[in-house]
């Protein structure tokens, strides 16, 4: 093992929590009592150090996946674990999910692929290994693929995912090549619930299976983020929400790695169709609906923030979060270019982009300064149809997915997405995918667009949803806002009836006419 980090790993589990160093992870506070972490917050909310690991980080800070795009490379096939909800398929480009390559890179193709995608795509500033399998089931290439990135674009944050169960074996050679954020996926904490998770684990040359594999693994997970925590890397945990399964449970897994010093904790939902070929899709197990996603994370959010913009991105995805623009640096293509890496060029860009990102939280603090004397228990959702930059800038019927903010007089809040079946195909209305758009989004008020078509229009009406085209391309917040400062004035003038609701109601419209 490479990673001692002053820790006797001979020790039981309990005793070596109580050796880790005092952590600076979530619900903890930084100097002047300022919260140290939370997805949504800004430069005021956490440390200086922390805040420079993460402003232009677009999965650790929810306001900057508007404008920071990210990439992943594919060099860790091998995985050592199994779990239900996965089936690592290659060779399948329409499919958005973890796990899923359209062809796997060596280290030196996937080193010079981040540089060609750099170079075109100045916003990207994350580099992600996150399969299709394990990446520390594969740390040779890992390792690799981070060392020639790091000696040659040192101005890229490195990151990796893993299901934890190599974690603590590693933490030293992560820290060597500035690999400061780190994702573990922790779907449980107890292993009577694991078992139903994950079939099994290879574990020191050895399968291991059923509910002794759980325990092997939620230790490794437990020790290998407080090494994390102790050593200053950021963590960040996902959780697939499995209904039935693990759905409750979870409360509990937040509670663990909150104290453990997790910085973020990302809720996920299962994805289970049969056509992926996993052990739930094959047997039915269903996902949660947006509505029990959005209860369970409510539920969660406390001092630690919650990630709501996860996009359960392909272990090869390129581009914004919400956008794939693998297809354009195929290693065919890749090996193709004479790249010339411009840094000094890349940070000329992204300065102009940070200029754009601090005019949309003026615009968001200017439109709020109305609101700060209103006193009202009112909250709406809006859905926003988007291409990012933090503006309604996307057609109705070109939008793949709708951003959902919750409004009221605390301001807006970002709280999730929701993906749609194209409305638009080849110009032209697809009426059949209509029910389908307003059923994903039949929770909320309106739904913002930069333009929208007559029978849209009228149906999204008939479903109690206001269609608004009148802040195209202006800043999303400051618009939603100012949308929930004309609506709480007609709710207060008698003009609509806002209807109450419960987070697990599903109703067609939050108002109705008075």
């Amino acid at each position: 093992m490479d990673n001692q980090v002053g820790i006797d790993q001979s020790k039981p589990l309990d005793q070596i929590m109580r050796q880790v160093a005092e952590h600076k992870g979530c619900g903890t506070s930084s100097e002047g009592g300022r919260a140290s972490c939370g997805s949504s917050g800004g430069p005021e909310d956490m440390a200086p150090e922390v805040w420079e690991k993460v402003k232009n980080h677009p999965c650790y800070s929810e306001e900057a996946h508007h404008h920071y795009a990210r990439m992943h490379v594919a060099v860790a096939p091998a995985c050592n674990i199994q779990c239900n909800y996965c089936n690592r398929k290659y060779d399948c480009a329409n499919e958005s999910r973890p796990g899923v390559v359209s062809e796997k890179l060596t280290p030196e193709q996937a080193s010079k692929k981040v540089l060609a995608v750099a170079s075109t795509i100045p916003q990207m500033t994350v580099l992600g290994i996150a399969g299709p399998g394990d990446p520390l089931a594969n740390p040779e290439k890992t390792f690799k693929t981070f060392e020639l990135i790091y000696n040659t674009a040192p101005d890229i944050k490195l990151c990796l995912s893993t299901n934890g169960l190599a974690l603590p074996d590693h933490i030293e050679t992560i820290k060597k090549f500035n690999v400061d954020h780190v994702t573990i996926t922790i779907n449980m904490v107890d292993p009577e619930i694991g078992q139903h998770i994950y079939p099994w684990i290879f574990w020191k040359h050895k399968r291991i299976m059923g509910i002794e594999a759980a325990r092997i693994l939620t230790e490794r997970q437990m020790l290998g983020l407080e090494m994390l925590t102790a050593a200053g890397i950021l963590c960040k945990v996902n959780s697939v929400m499995i209904p039935g399964i693990n759905d409750q449970h979870l409360v509990e897994v937040n509670k663990a790695v909150k104290s453990r010093g997790a910085f973020l904790h990302n809720i996920m939902p299962l994805i289970s169709a049969p056509e992926h070929g996993t052990v739930f899709g094959l047997n039915g197990q269903r996902g949660p609906t947006a509505q029990e996603l959005k209860t369970l994370q409510d539920n969660c959010e406390g001092e630690m923030n919650m990630m709501r913009h996860c996009r359960q991105c392909r272990a090869d995805a390129v581009g914004l979060l919400g956008e794939d623009r693998s297809s354009e640096f195929s290693t065919e293509k890749v090996m193709e270019m004479d790249i010339q890496y411009d840094a000094e060029g890349r940070k000329a860009y992204q300065q102009q982009v940070e200029q754009e990102r601090q005019a949309t939280v003026a615009a968001k603090e200017a439109e709020m300064a109305d609101l700060e004397a209103e006193f009202s228990d009112v909250k709406i959702l809006i859905a926003v149809a988007t291409k990012g930059h933090g503006r309604v800038n996307e057609h109705y019927g070109h939008a793949q997915e709708f951003q959902i903010y919750e409004l009221s007089t605390e301001g807006s809040k970002f709280v999730g997405h929701r993906r749609v079946d194209l409305y638009c195909q080849g110009g032209f209305g697809e009426e059949e995918t209509l029910p389908t758009v307003i059923r994903a989004i039949n929770d909320c008020v309106a739904v913002f667009v930069a333009k929208i078509g007559g029978c849209p229009k009228d149906s999204l009406k008939a479903a109690g949803i206001d269609p608004v085209d009148k802040y195209a391309h202006e800043f999303i917040e400051q618009s939603a806002v100012k949308y929930f400062k004309e609506y709480l004035g007609k709710v207060k003038s008698g003009e609509i009836v806002h209807a109450a609701r419960g987070d697990a109601d599903i109703r067609q419209g939050a108002y109705i006419a008075a």
